[in-house]
């Protein structure tokens, strides 16, 4: 029941993430985002995972958890993209382009 448990919180989190892609993906912008608490989001999947390989405890579940790692961290380079994008479209305003 605990594996069970464990892997719908998991599952749960990680039914955001796609939208979130999604969102930054369509919107082109970084405004509203914030870099902090993606990287903390990455280092808590970075400790589950590190948690699941140190006691041996590798099931199912360690799939949610890497399968999110790699969705926070699409994120993560999306956030980048889309700040050099904010960059540019501030400077073209500036120049009245």
């Amino acid at each position: 029941m605990s594996q069970f448990l464990e892997a719908c919180m998991v599952v749960l989190f990680g039914i955001s993430w796609p939208l979130n892609i999604m969102k930054s993906l369509r919107t082109r912008s970084a405004k509203g985002k914030s870099l902090p608490f993606l990287l903390f989001i990455f280092a808590g999947y970075i400790c589950g995972i590190t948690s699941k390989l140190i006691s041996g405890s590798i099931t199912y579940v360690f799939a949610f958890y890497v399968l999110n790692l790699l969705m926070v961290g699409t994120d993560i380079l999306l956030y980048f993209r889309n700040r050099r994008l904010d960059a540019r479209r501030e400077q073209e305003e500036a120049r009245g382009v």
